[in-house]
C-alpha cells in the first residue's frame, strides 16, 4: 500500500500567544511538537505497512523549522518526507492550507490511502482532513478509532461517536482522520533516529514545485478571517482549604452557604 500521511508541527505550550495584526500564532521561540493525533495517525499508516508491505510519504506545510518534525516521522517508520515551504503559504487558514496539501498529494501520484489527525492542537477545527477529501474529490471517515480490515480496495472501520461507535465500509483510495483510541505511537528507535538525520533525504516543495496559482495560497487567499485573538481574563479569587477531610468539607459548605449556592 501506498500510504500518506499528513502531519502539523504544532507549538508544544498552552501559553500560545497571537500576533494581534494578523491573527495568526507567533511561533517564534516556541519549542514544537508533532501534533498528538497526527502521531496516532502516522502509527497507524506504519502498522498498515508493515502488515501489507508499501510504503508510508510524510508531508507537511511549514517553515524550515518543520524539518524537525519530518525527521522524527522517518525515524518511527515513514519512508519518505516532504516540506512545502514557501513564504507564500505563511498564514494559511484551513481552506488554504488543505488546497496546498492537495495539490502536492496530485503532484505525489499514486496513492492507495491518506491518513491525518483529528485536529490540531493549535486550532481545534478538525477541518483540513475533511477539506483535503474534497478538493481531491475522496470517500473519507472521520474519527477512526479502529481499523476492522483493510483490503486493496476497501477498508472497514469504527467511528467514534459521542455515546459509542459506528461500522463504515469505504471504498479507497479514501482519506481517514485519527483519533487517540485508534494506537499508541511508537517511539523512535536509535537506527531509525541516525538513519532519518544522517541518511534520510526530505524533499522541499515550495511554489515553483506545485501546480497551484499563487492567488490561492497563503494569507490572502484564507477566507477564514480573525477579528481578534485575546487570553480570557481571570475572573474570581481562589481558595485553598487546608486541614482533615471533615475540616475542609465543612468550611466548604459554609462557604458554599454563605455564597446561597446551597
Amino acid at each position: 500500500m501506498q500510504i500518506i500521511v499528513c502531519l502539523k508541527q504544532v507549538p508544544n505550550t498552552n501559553e500560545v500567544k497571537f500576533d494581534t495584526k494578523t491573527g495568526t500564532l507567533i511561533r517564534d521561540g516556541v519549542a514544537s511538537i508533532i501534533n498528538p493525533d497526527d502521531r496516532n495517525a502516522l502509527e497507524e499508516a506504519i502498522r498498515l505497512k508493515e502488515l501489507k508491505g508499501g510504503t508510508v510519504t510524510a508531508i507537511t506545510m511549514g517553515p524550515p523549522q518543520a524539518d524537525y518534525a519530518l525527521r522524527e516521522a522517518l525515524a518511527m517508520g515513514a519512508d519518505e518526507a516532504i516540506l512545502l515551504s514557501d513564504r507564500a503559504f505563511a498564514g494559511a487558514d484551513t481552506w488554504a492550507t488543505s488546497l496546498t496539501l492537495a495539490q502536492a498529494i496530485k503532484k505525489i501520484g499514486h496513492y492507495d490511502l491518506i491518513f491525518c489527525g483529528r485536529q490540531a492542537i493549535d486550532g481545534d477545527t478538525a477541518q483540513v482532513g475533511p477539506e483535503l477529501a474534497e478538493h481531491l474529490d475522496l470517500p473519507q471517515v472521520t474519527y477512526v478509532k479502529k481499523i476492522i480490515s483493510m483490503d486493496s480496495d476497501k477498508a472497514v472501520v469504527e467511528r467514534a461517536l459521542e455515546d459509542g461507535y459506528e461500522v463504515i465500509e469505504v471504498t479507497l483510495p479514501a482519506v481517514l482522520t485519527a483519533v487517540k483510541e485508534l494506537n499508541t505511537p511508537r517511539y523512535a528507535t536509535t537506527s531509525g533516529i541516525v538513519d532519518a538525520f544522517d541518511v534520510k533525504k526530505i524533499t522541499v516543495w515550495g511554489m515553483t514545485q506545485l501546480d497551484i496559482a499563487t492567488g490561492l495560497v497563503g494569507l490572502n487567499a484564507s477566507p477564514t478571517k480573525v477579528k481578534r485573538t485575546f487570553s480570557p481574563a481571570v475572573k474570581g479569587d481562589v481558595k485553598f482549604l487546608t486541614g482533615s477531610i471533615k475540616e475542609t468539607v465543612q468550611t466548604l459548605l459554609k462557604e458554599l452557604q454563605a455564597k446561597h449556592v446551597l
